[in-house]
């Protein structure tokens, strides 16, 4: 893939298939003052300061609130089609190539086994999802609009729990979808329906991002190939759908922000109070400016890479040399076809591989196993490889997305983190995700002389140390708006109600200048105010230096990424609102049985002597400034 060897490529795809078959065998056999108070621990809330849930929701809430632009539930004319049809000619043509190829150069199977094809039934968003209903009545439909876009379009984000969801809606962000997209912004080269489609659009979408998702009402599939420039004049092989777009949209940026800038739609900037508070009923917002929950898109954009030119960096890219857009990393281009058409392929070089791989390698093991939504994967071994397959992939993402730097100078050890993404390392949903350092020291006896972000893998506990380092941001509650709600203030996991940014020290990305980001809502963060000392502009790396004794004579260190704390499902289980067995306890038991969501390892150096003595390192976590 992308300039690997062929033999490389084989060797995956089997291991890809061993290990679904693996993965089977297992399932048979088996949360007015501004400022939140002093800086937090670098390790997440407590989940024992989870409240129960309130008996009357903490911040009422109407449909309005969540009222979005752009294409609204019920405007299609044609339903979106289901994307196991989409597999007749996207998937398990592999064969009819003339050099090998890995499975996941197949579009449709490379996508089944990504997490957008499950964001409707990732058992960490259902469980969140209940909490975020209880706390924000209807909130939930906002959610379902990324999630499950399908169903939302079709009327079926009610009730906002997702129970109305049905087939095809739980397959997420789905083929359907991404190929009926218009450009909001109309901008030139773009195909003029796109112009008819915006103009019956009775809520236009002015900025990108929240879920304002523009969708043609009739099944014009586009895409940034011509199909019949590509095989042969009136080809067309999608003879259901009303016809086929050249849409250069679908290689730009912005198409992934639809869903990867997310605001809080109920909180709005208040100058007078100087914090993000609710607006009542029928009043003005007192500004533009809504709480930022997530800013990939923002960050993305306000980078290096937001340039014609790009950065250099091949390995993400596959065959490109230069990476720009979200697309050439998260779709980078390999060797393979995009479909096989009655016996017929078209190989290229620069086929975008259908992956829209993020850094998740561990929810993808949980699906399966779901006593409720796992069947369909647990009984279809094609399914279950692609899981696998998506996990390889995603793991390999993150042994690309950092640079590990190790100096030594006498008794102080010096620790570079060199971020090579296109957005802050990491990125995304705040809540559960951290990346570490753990160092260890080890005197020439080979005994253990020092370790900072030990991480215990029994009990799935980071130990807090003096010199520990996590990157992550927290969100949380200032203690005016914690006491209206009934909440203990500072960091909390309490998504759709967290109403300031209590620290953010994640790695910006090449490019990075501090006002810029703060004005999209992406600065560092330290004591709930935006913390221009934290990176200098420009800076998209991050030092850390460790004192460590004179009897240390080797070691190692590692850079760890976890998708979930143990602080925050323990906060989803005891925080959900309805009667046990509920989708809280279910995450939590896949937890348990799935490795706790154990961290990975994206980087490694040693230090001192040779290779030094064998040892098992202590399960290790993060550190932070």
């Amino acid at each position: 893939m992308g300039g690997r060897p062929r033999a490389a490529a084989a060797a995956l795809a089997a291991l890809a298939t061993l290990a679904a078959l693996a993965t089977l065998a297992a399932v048979i056999g088996s949360a007015l003052a501004t400022r939140p108070g002093p800086r937090p621990r670098s390790v997440h809330p407590p989940h024992a300061a989870a409240a129960p849930a309130a008996a009357t929701p903490r911040l009422p809430t109407s449909a309005r609130d969540f009222l979005v632009p752009g294409t609204q539930p019920g405007a299609l004319a044609a339903p979106i089609a289901a994307p196991d049809g989409c597999a007749n000619c996207h998937a398990n043509y592999r064969g009819l190539m003339t050099r090998p190829v890995d499975a996941a150069a197949e579009t449709h199977t490379a996508w089944s086994g990504s997490m957008m094809a499950h964001a409707a039934r990732d058992p960490v968003f259902l469980a969140a999802l209940d909490i975020a209903n209880a706390d924000a009545p209807g909130s939930g439909s906002y959610c379902l609009r990324c999630h499950a876009p399908a169903g939302w379009l079709a009327g079926r984000a009610e009730p906002p729990d997702g129970s109305a969801l049905a087939g095809a809606d739980l397959d997420g962000v789905s083929c359907g979808v991404c190929h009926r997209l218009v450009d909001p912004a109309g901008r030139p080269g773009h195909p003029a329906r796109d112009a008819e489609v915006r103009a019956a659009i009775t809520l236009p979408v002015r900025t990108v991002g929240s879920g304002a998702l523009v969708v043609d009402p009739l099944d014009y599939r586009r895409g940034p190939r011509d199909l019949e420039a590509d095989w042969r004049p009136g080809f067309n092989p999608h003879f259901d759908a009303a016809g086929n777009l050249v849409s250069p949209f679908h290689r730009e940026a912005a198409l992934c922000g639809s869903c990867h800038d997310i605001d809080n739609p109920l909180l709005a900037w208040d100058p007078a109070a100087d914090a993000y508070l609710p607006v009542p009923p029928g009043a003005t917002p007192p500004s533009d400016r809504r709480f930022p929950l997530e800013r990939t898109y923002s960050e993305w954009r306000l980078s290096d890479f937001n340039r014609p030119s790009g950065v250099a960096d091949p390995d993400l890219g596959g065959a490109r040399a230069r990476v720009a857009t979200c697309q050439d990393c998260h779709m980078r281009a390999v060797d393979g076809a995009s479909a096989g058409y009655f016996g017929e392929v078209r190989p290229r070089s620069d086929m975008a591989l259908h992956d829209l791989t993020g850094a998740n390698t561990w929810v993808p093991r949980m699906l399966p196993l779901d006593p409720e939504l796992g069947a369909p994967l647990r009984d279809d071994p094609a399914r279950a490889a692609a899981l696998v397959s998506g996990t390889l992939r995603a793991r390999w993402m993150l042994r690309h997305a950092a640079h590990l730097t190790v100096a030594r100078a006498g008794g102080r050890l010096s620790v570079t983190v060199v971020n090579r993404a296109g957005h802050k390392l990491p990125t995304g949903y705040s809540e559960g995700r951290r990346m570490w350092l753990q160092v260890e020291a080890f005197d020439r006896a080979g005994r253990r002389v020092f370790v900072s972000g030990a991480y215990d893998d029994a009990s799935a506990t980071l130990a807090h140390d003096p010199a520990l380092k996590v990157y992550e941001v927290l969100h949380g509650l200032t203690p005016a708006w914690a006491d209206r709600l009934g909440l203990a203030p500072g960091p909390t996991f309490h998504f759709a109600v967290n109403n300031v940014i209590v620290s953010d020290n994640r790695i910006p990305p090449r490019g990075y200048a501090f006002d810029a980001f703060e004005a999209a809502g992406a600065a560092p963060y330290a004591d709930g105010r935006a913390d221009r000392a934290r990176y200098a502009d420009g800076q998209h790396w991050d030092t850390t230096v460790y004192d460590l004794p004179p009897s240390a004579a080797t070691g190692r260190v590692r850079l760890l990424y976890q998708t979930a704390s143990a602080e925050y499902i323990a906060f989803l289980r005891d925080a959900n609102p309805n009667p046990a067995p509920n989708r809280g306890q279910t995450l939590y038991d896949l937890w348990e049985r799935t490795g706790r969501s154990a961290p990975e390892v994206m980087a490694e150096r040693r230090f001192g002597g040779p290779e030094g003595p064998a040892y098992l390192p202590v399960a290790v976590r993060g550190t932070r400034r």
